[in-house]
C-alpha cells in the first residue's frame, strides 16, 4: 500500500506522461481548441467593432439630443377666452386638422437651455419633404433647414463636406443647397447647377447647389439636402420664429439620456437623446453580436468533443494502470485529478496557441481594403474590428474551461473501473 499521498507534481507528471504518449491526438485536439480561441477572438472584434462602427456614425452625424415639436405638457390654446375656475371656455375660431406641430418662440427655448454647462452647441432646424428635379431626373430628399454657422459642428457636417467651402458659401447664398453624395450622383447635379424644390403643395423653389456632403450612411448621403433655415420655413409656410425641432451637442454622451430628462421638464417638449432616437438600431446590432457569439460558440463545443475523446481513448488504454494504481492504494479522487489536468493542459496549449492566432487574423482582416459600397447602411472600404485585451481573457478561461469540463466524464470513468475485475481481464 502507498503511504505517502500524491502531491499535485505526481498528478501532474503522470498527466504529461499519458498526453505525451499521444503526441499526433493531443496537438489535434490542441489545434482543434486553438481554432476555436482564434475564430471566437476574431468574431468578437468583428461584432465590437461593427456595432461601433454604426454607434460612432450615428453619433457623428446626428444631434446626442432633440427637441421635438410634440408638447409633453399642453399649451394652452390661443383661441381660448378665459381661465376662471367654474367657468365654461370659449372657443374663437375652429382649429384646423392639418396644422402642423412645431417649436413656436424657439429662441426662449435655446435662451433657456443655453445656460446648462454640459451643452456645447445648439442648432434649430426645419425638415422639409421635398421633391428634387434637376432637369429630367427626379429625387425625393428631405431638406433640413439650418442655420449654416450653428450646423457647423452639431452633426461634424464641416468635417463631412466633400466640397471645403460648402458650408460658408450656404450661410450667404439664400436659395442655396448641400447636396448628400449620394443624392448629387442620382440627380447628376454638380457644383454652381441649378436644381428646382418641389414641395408637398406643388410649388417650385428654385436652388442653387454649393457643394456636397459624405456622412458615411448611405441612407442619409442618398436621402437628405441642408438648405438655408429662412427658405425651408418660407417653403413649410411657418412663421419667422417657428422651427420642427432644436438639436443640441453635449459634453458627453453618457450624459445624454439624463439631460434629455431635465430638458424635456424645462421646455415641456418631448425630449429624446440620441440612444432614444436609434434604439432600434442599437438592439439589432447587440441582438446580433450575442447570436454571432453564441454561434462562434458551437466551435469550442466541438473542440470540447475532440477533448472527450482523446480523454476517453487515454482512459480505455490505461484501465490496467488505473487498476494497479488502485490496488496501491491511490485514492478515486487523485485518479480524477490527474485525467481532468491531461483536460486542462491540453485546454490551456491550445488557447495559448489561439489567442496570438486570433491577433494575427485581427490585424490581417484590419489591413484589407476594398472599394467602398453604396449598397449596405454604411459606406466603408475596410472591416472596423475592435479588439480588446478583455476579449482574449475571456476566450482563455471559456477555452480552459470547456475542455475541463469534456474531461469530466472520461475522468469518472477511469475510477468506475474495480482493480479486481481489471486484473482477472473482465475489463478492457
Amino acid at each position: 500500500m502507498i503511504h505517502r499521498q500524491m502531491t499535485f507534481y505526481d498528478h501532474l507528471r503522470i498527466a504529461w506522461i499519458h498526453l505525451r504518449e499521444r503526441k499526433r491526438q493531443t496537438i489535434l485536439t490542441a489545434l482543434g481548441v486553438a481554432v476555436g480561441s482564434a475564430m471566437m477572438i476574431t468574431t468578437i472584434a468583428v461584432a465590437r467593432g461593427s456595432s461601433n462602427n454604426v454607434f460612432t456614425k450615428i453619433i457623428d452625424i446626428a444631434p446626442h439630443i432633440t427637441i421635438g415639436a410634440d408638447r409633453v405638457v399642453p399649451l394652452v390654446p390661443e383661441n381660448v377666452i378665459g381661465i376662471v375656475p367654474g367657468k365654461v371656455a370659449m372657443v374663437e375660431k375652429h382649429v384646423t386638422t392639418d396644422r402642423r406641430d412645431v417649436i413656436k418662440n424657439f429662441s426662449e427655448v435655446t435662451g433657456a437651455i443655453a445656460p446648462i454647462r454640459e451643452v456645447v452647441d445648439i442648432s434649430p432646424y426645419v425638415s422639409s419633404k421635398l421633391l428634387a428635379r434637376n432637369k429630367t431626373r427626379f429625387a425625393p430628399c428631405i431638406a433640413r433647414g439650418i442655420v449654416p454657422v450653428r450646423e457647423a459642428n452639431m452633426a461634424n457636417l464641416k468635417k463631412n463636406l466633400v466640397d471645403p467651402n460648402a458650408l460658408s458659401e450656404l450661410a450667404w447664398t439664400p436659395n442655396g443647397i448641400l447636396l448628400g453624395g449620394l443624392l448629387a450622383e442620382k440627380l447628376k447635379a454638380g457644383y454652381r447647377d441649378r436644381i428646382v424644390l418641389v414641395s408637398k403643395s406643388g410649388q417650385e423653389y428654385p436652388a442653387t447647389v454649393v457643394g456636397r456632403f459624405r456622412s458615411g450612411f448611405n441612407a442619409k448621403d442618398l436621402r437628405e439636402a441642408y438648405v438655408n433655415i429662412a427658405l425651408a420655413q418660407r417653403m413649410e409656410a411657418l412663421p419667422s420664429n417657428s422651427v420642427s425641432g432644436i438639436g443640441i451637442r453635449i459634453t458627453d454622451i453618457a450624459l445624454a439620456d439624463l439631460l434629455s430628462a431635465r430638458i424635456e421638464r424645462m421646455t415641456g417638449y418631448n425630449t429624446e437623446s440620441w440612444s432614444e432616437t436609434n434604439r432600434n438600431v442599437i438592439e439589432f446590432y447587440n441582438r446580433n453580436a450575442i447570436i454571432t457569439l453564441v454561434l462562434v460558440g458551437f466551435v469550442f463545443v466541438v473542440a470540447g468533443l475532440g477533448v472527450a475523446s482523446v480523454m476517453t481513448t487515454i482512459v480505455l488504454q490505461k484501465v490496467k494502470d488505473i487498476a494497479i494504481m488502485r490496488s496501491m492504494g491511490v485514492q478515486r479522487g487523485s485518479i480524477t485529478r490527474i485525467f481532468m489536468l491531461e483536460g486542462l493542459m491540453i485546454g490551456f496549449m491550445g488557447v495559448l496557441l489561439g489567442s496570438p492566432v486570433g491577433h494575427l487574423v485581427c490585424k490581417l482582416i484590419s489591413d484589407i481594403r476594398f472599394p467602398a459600397s453604396s449598397a449596405g447602411v454604411i459606406s466603408a472600404d475596410r472591416l472596423n474590428l475592435v479588439e480588446t485585451p478583455d476579449s482574449h481573457v475571456i476566450v482563455i478561461v471559456f477555452g480552459i474551461l470547456i475542455a475541463v469540463v469534456s474531461s469530466v466524464g472520461p475522468a469518472r470513468r477511469a475510477t468506475s473501473y474495480l482493480p479486481v475485475r481489471v486484473l482477472r481481464g473482465e475489463v478492457g
